[in-house]
């Protein structure tokens, strides 16, 4: 499962996965019960999406959520119901849906790292260092997650020597990446340009851009 660049820009951008929508029912205000009687996944994803265009997040969950547990694909329709989540910022709820998924699919590491971003999101920072430095562990020259672990760890832990390092790998991954002017404001000491190595990693993902809930 890919999320692209851009959550709400995360957008969550979904990748390919979001695809083209549908025209919207005529009578969406009638829908609702139709949501117990057709079962088939397809076509509670196609409502799902009409929703979604209407704005109505709220329907649109509920119609993704059924598609789900009705036995659909879940590289498809997970990608759908957490972006709806994500725009109504029931970030919460977007975690109940992926970490089922990610039990059962551990190495999706992408989505493990949405998830890491959505438990700082809501405030809870050890959860989400787990899911980092499981990320970092597996993938150690993922660039994005080395700079949003050390935001977490800067921002919310306190930790700023750790920080430090993950900063500096950002920058040796992406010495002109989106994030390297603030990587570099905040490492404990200036670093050498010239120390600095190539960029290593020219299909790196995208930021998770995620407003933090205030507590």
């Amino acid at each position: 499962m890919r999320f692209g660049p851009g959550l709400v820009a995360i957008g969550l951008a979904c990748g390919s996965a979001c695809g083209p929508r549908p025209d919207p029912p005529a009578h969406p205000e009638k829908d609702v019960g139709v949501i117990r009687e057709e079962h088939t996944p397809d076509k509670l994803v196609a409502r799902g999406r009409a929703f979604q265009q209407l704005g109505d997040l709220v329907r649109a969950e509920e119609y993704f959520a059924a598609a789900l547990k009705a036995g659909g694909d879940a590289k498809e329709v997970l990608p759908l119901l957490m972006r709806v989540c994500i725009e109504a910022t029931r970030y919460e709820a977007a975690i109940e849906y992926a970490e089922p998924y990610l039990a059962r699919n551990p190495g999706d590491y992408r989505l493990r790292l949405l998830v890491a971003s959505l438990y700082a999101a809501i405030n809870q920072p050890a959860r989400a260092r787990a899911h980092y430095e499981r990320v970092l562990e597996e993938h150690p020259d993922e660039a994005i997650a080395h700079w949003a672990f050390a935001v977490l760890l800067r921002d919310q832990v306190g930790d700023r020597a750790t920080a430090d390092v993950h900063f500096r790998e950002y920058l040796r991954l992406r010495p002109d990446g989106p994030h390297a002017e603030e990587a570099r404001a905040s490492l404990l000491k200036p670093v050498v340009a010239e120390t600095v190595a190539p960029a290593a990693s020219a299909g790196a993902v995208g930021p998770v851009k995620i407003e933090r809930k205030r507590p």
